[in-house]
């Protein structure tokens, strides 16, 4: 503005009255984003005039989830509103009855499209129904006790020879946490669509699975990140170099569809295939038609995320608790030798029945994901109003946030040890292994869409947790800063170095 302009008292009426306007603005949206409705009954987050939360879901968006934690732990609520710039209105609770409520109540649509297509995780109505009831004759205890198990020892076998014994020998430290991804990577490929990817004889990671997880980690930070059609295309000016979405979704789908077009031809030729890409070839989609490429692609690769990468992070997170807690390791190892022998260690149906026995095992699993839950952060939004049980109201359009993480940790939902990593927790007064309620404990869902895979889940973690605990004895390597990464799951972010050696 020139000096002309400035002295002219239009150009000063103007702009005295904007600052006006906006010191007024400031002034109503003291404590939210501006033209942000005032929720009554509900305890909003600390805000900033006019932008709200941003400034503070910005500084946290790589701790997200302690960020989360913290103001829960300092507040006396279990449920409160985020005013933020930029994003819809979000409910965000850690009230376990409200939780079991959103899970079995009425119909919320998921955000993740792009990545997760029409899967069994983003489909609702009719398509999710079909895909449900196909995959449950996937999971059946017949399948668990046979193939499942066969694949989980197989790779563990190979880990054995590939990784662990070389690094006993050449005293080299290994990073368990991508070892376990390689891992659970090579079991659920091997099992959704038949393909020996082996990712466990490659140094560096393989093209899907370095796609996949920019994949994710791009879709997460899309919920926090209410410009980031602007910054994305800001990032892809300045580093023209750097993959994007797009072509990271293109090596997905790539691998996908090469794979479901090999399988059609090897069908064709009346060749008969066990996994779960070849069932679901021999279905049809909920108007009858036979599932096409797309349709084949969303749905398993929703069951690979399902099984590889919660998994394998879980499994990290154990052996991380373990190795801070020798205690529980020892006492853990102690009731491995008791059940497991050489003999059971190779007979899938005889394994399968004696980890179902072993009841500290299943009590340090289930504390591991109250601590660290595969999926610890939850969004949906709400298609009609509602009243939650805590007497929150809900509108149609409101986008709802439920924190696994931060309601494991929570001392008003699990006592003053919340944050204590304890096992025995899970018992009952008289030895017997409890279960607390979906809504207490979501690590796998509630409701209609409580996990299908639950028990696949917990069974290939076992059966690896008692494998390696069995045959090895890992240590931390000092000096790490052991985190999580900011994902649509839990991966450790630096990954997990340890040393190994025979257990005697």
């Amino acid at each position: 503005m020139t000096t002309q302009q400035r002295s002219n008292p239009v150009y000063r009426y103007v702009g005295g009255a904007a600052a006006a306007g906006i010191t007024l603005l400031a002034a109503y949206y003291h404590d939210r984003a501006v033209f942000d409705e005032h929720r009554e009954g509900i305890i909003c987050m600390r805000g900033y005039p006019l932008v709200g939360g941003l400034p503070d879901l910005i500084a946290n968006k790589d701790t997200i989830h302690d960020w989360f934690t913290n103001e829960f732990g300092t507040s006396d609520v279990l449920t409160a509103t985020m005013s933020v710039l930029g994003l819809p209105r979000h409910i965000l609770t850690v009230d376990p009855n409200n939780v079991e409520h959103v899970l079995k109540g009425p119909e919320f649509h998921n955000a993740m499209n792009q990545l997760f297509g029409d899967g069994i995780f983003n489909s609702n109505g009719r398509q999710w129904k079909y895909q449900r009831k196909t995959a449950s004759h996937v999971f059946n205890v017949k399948n668990f006790r046979d193939q499942f198990t066969d694949v989980f020892v197989q790779e563990i076998e190979y880990m054995s020879e590939k990784i662990w014994n070389p690094a006993i020998e050449k005293k080299e430290p290994v990073d368990f946490h991508d070892i376990m991804f390689k891992f659970t990577l090579d079991s659920f490929i091997l099992l959704g669509f038949g393909v020996q990817l082996n990712a466990l004889g490659s140094k560096e990671k393989v093209p899907f699975a370095a796609a996949f997880d920019e994949a994710q980690k791009t879709t997460f930070q899309r919920f926090v990140n209410p410009f980031w059609k602007v910054t994305e295309r800001l990032q892809k000016l300045a580093m023209p170099w750097k993959a994007g979405m797009n072509e990271h979704l293109n090596v997905v789908d790539t691998f996908a569809r090469e794979v479901t077009e090999k399988r059609r031809e090897e069908m064709a030729r009346g060749e008969e295939k066990k996994d779960l890409l070849s069932r679901f070839m021999n279905a049809r989609n909920a108007d009858g038609e036979p599932l096409n490429n797309t349709e084949l692609r969303d749905i398993v690769l929703n069951f690979v995320i399902a099984g590889r990468d919660t998994t394998a992070q879980a499994l990290s997170w154990t052996f991380y608790l373990l190795l801070n807690n020798p205690r529980i390791e020892e006492k853990l190892v102690q009731e491995i030798n008791e059940h497991i022998t050489d003999d059971i260690m190779h007979d899938s149906p005889a394994l399968y029945e004696v980890i179902k026995d072993m009841k500290y095992a299943h009590a340090v699993f289930y504390e591991v994901l109250r601590l660290y839950p595969s999926v610890p952060l939850n969004q949906k939004f709400a298609l009609n109003d509602d009243v939650w049980p805590d007497g929150t109201h809900i509108r149609k359009g409101d986008y709802i946030l439920w924190s696994p993480y931060s309601q494991g940790r929570n001392t008003q939902n699990w006592g003053p040890t919340a944050n204590q990593f304890r096992p025995e927790r899970w018992f009952t007064e008289n030895g017997e292994l409890k279960r607390e309620s979906q809504g207490q404990w979501p690590a796998f869902h509630a409701g209609p869409r409580v996990c299908l895979g639950q028990n696949l889940a917990t069974l290939e973690a076992l059966v690896a947790i008692i494998f390696l605990l069995k045959r090895y004895k890992f240590q931390l390597v000092p000096n790490q800063n052991i985190t999580y990464q900011v994902s649509l799951t839990l991966p450790m972010k630096d990954g997990m170095m340890v040393t190994v050696e025979k257990r005697e």
